[in-house]
């Protein structure tokens, strides 16, 4: 997981690194000026090419990224690296023939290494050469000390060249590892997915891989995507990526990955999202802020690939969780803010905006298991969630994968359910009746569902609840139309002595018709927080 400055300046501590000669110039060769940028001379270029010399890649031991200057770059810190800012009339496509222009990130201390860029014209890539002066920065930046050839550390697409704001407005980044993230249509950035997860929380270092180099090509037109293609490499893998991506009401991404293993890894996660999760209205006990909900996601939604719709509400362990939720050919799934009440979070940064992101496979991807990784935190700086697909086929050397799949950047996910309700709030209470002692060690539960066949039902329709748990036992059963609005809520009582976690799962349903998507939570007792904390 990655660790980043607040407010998403940054998208991880973790930086970008490479050099890549496939497609790009060699050093002093002759230089040519386009939208302000010099450019090497062009070579040759495919993705298929880009896959070969991927493979070449992970077959050769593995090389380190090139870390220009480490004892400069350490010292631009967070304040410095915001001072540092792209000349946007040096943007690549500034004056076309892209209509989304592209510019560039500087290094710093938490983006280390370059990363080469290239443009793609016609079949032909030009390698961008890097030049100081495409930055603005105060005259006594230390960055200015870094060499001529100290390179990129990212890019980013700003919004279309048609629009006035466009030098100031940007709509999609790569920056940080193989981390990238979009603006979602509620015109916000959130969480992040990456090219790849490696050991996640796992025993041992999660290994994070780096794009080394990218490769942009133009979209024509507004409704025609932007085409980026990357490199990616790794102790144990390298990889050759192709991105097609459209700005729409939000925007969506069309990804296709081949990669190929130097060696076998623990837990290998396919189009893994990352995002952060403090507290929200379900676990109030974990709040230590002034304001009511502290997240970018509150849930996993899972369509599998038998038809049923899942979601589990997020938590902050306070150990590391996995939970698996095994599968034959998803649908899709994602992380998703279900929460869009801004009283519900009263910050100015409008956590109730921020993008829900829907992973969309476009192939049969087969056995596995789509993963949650829940780390604890204390703070809002630190993304500690993940989710992502886990193949069954065993990793290991001279393996080869490829998936393709969309990631939606949206409000909400892209396929919504229209049969069926939507979960949209989990509560959590001491439990018992009112008007009587409440009892030790009884939690109650509160889960609300709205829209789909609930909008039409009177409040004395014969709903019932269909409640499980993995472990102890339910009691106080009832459920209702929560006076005032056309939403359902189930309320159930929980007693599961001892400190093991217990799963817990639920729908409503009208006779033999379900009527919600299948609520699904992990509960941990008290005494395994006071344990951990203790320890």
């Amino acid at each position: 997981m990655s660790h980043s400055p607040e407010r998403r300046e940054f998208l991880g501590t973790l930086g970008l690194a490479g050099l890549l000669w496939l497609a790009g110039a060699a050093p002093g060769s002759a230089a040519q000026r386009a939208a302000g940028l010099r450019l090497g001379e062009p070579r040759p270029f495919s993705f298929e090419a880009l896959t070969e010399q991927a493979r070449r890649l992970a077959a050769a031991p593995y090389e380190p990224p090139y870390r220009p200057a480490p004892e400069i770059v350490q010292k631009i810190d967070y304040q410095t690296h915001g001072q540092i800012r792209f000349r946007a009339e040096d943007a690549l496509f500034a004056e076309g023939p892209g209509v989304y222009p592209a510019t560039f990130f500087h290094l710093g201390m938490f983006f280390p290494k370059k990363v080469t860029m290239h443009v793609v014209r016609d079949g032909a890539a030009s390698e961008i050469l890097y030049d100081p002066a495409y930055f603005d920065m105060p005259a006594d930046s230390i960055a200015r000390q870094l060499p001529q050839d100290a390179g990129f550390a990212g890019f980013r697409f700003q919004e279309s060249r048609h629009r006035k704001d466009w030098k100031t407005q940007d709509w999609v980044a790569f920056l940080g590892a193989s981390y990238f993230r979009a603006i979602g249509e509620l015109g916000q950035y959130g969480l992040s997915a990456r090219g790849i997860a490696i050991d996640t929380a796992v025993p041992g270092p999660e290994e994070f891989p780096d794009f080394k180099a990218f490769w942009i090509a133009p979209a024509p037109s507004e409704a025609d995507p932007a085409l980026v293609y990357a490199l990616l490499d790794g102790p144990s893998l390298a990889g050759a990526y192709a991105f097609k991506l459209w700005r729409t009401e939000g925007v969506v991404m069309e990804i296709e990955t081949r990669l190929f293993l130097r060696k076998a890894v623990q837990r290998l996660g396919i189009a893994p999202l990352t995002s952060m999760y403090w507290y929200s209205e379900t676990d109030r006990d974990s709040a230590h802020d002034w304001r009511p909900e502290v997240h970018d996601s509150d849930g996993l939604a899972i369509w599998t690939g038998g038809g049923e719709r899942l979601w589990r509400p997020l938590n902050n362990p306070p150990v590391p969780v996995t939970s698996s939720f095994v599968d034959k050919g998803p649908r899709g799934f994602g992380l998703l803010q279900r929460d869009r009440n801004f009283d519900h979070f009263l910050d100015g940064v409008h956590y109730e905006l921020r993008p829900s992101v829907w992973v969309e496979p476009l192939d049969d991807w087969g056995d596995g298991a789509v993963q949650l990784v829940e780390l604890n935190t204390d703070d809002e700086i630190h993304d500690n969630i993940g989710a992502f697909w886990v193949p069954a086929q065993a990793s290991g050397p001279g393996v080869a994968y490829s998936f393709r799949y969309r990631l939606h950047w949206l409000a909400d996910q892209p396929y919504p359910p229209k049969e069926i309700a939507q979960c949209v709030a989990t509560r959590r209470g001491r439990g018992g009746e009112p008007g009587k002692p409440r009892p030790q060690g009884v939690e109650k539960f509160v889960v609300e569902f709205a829209g789909g066949p609930l909008e039409e039902l009177d409040g004395d329709a014969k709903v019932t609840p269909v409640l499980d748990s993995s472990r102890g036992e339910i009691s106080y059963v009832f459920v209702e139309r929560i006076p005032g609005t056309r939403r359902w809520r189930v309320q159930f009582d929980l007693t599961a002595p001892g400190r093991e976690p217990a799963e817990l799962r639920g729908f409503l349903r009208l006779g033999k018709r379900p009527l919600t998507e299948t609520w699904l939570y992990q509960y941990r007792p008290p005494a395994i927080a006071r344990s951990a904390n203790a320890g």
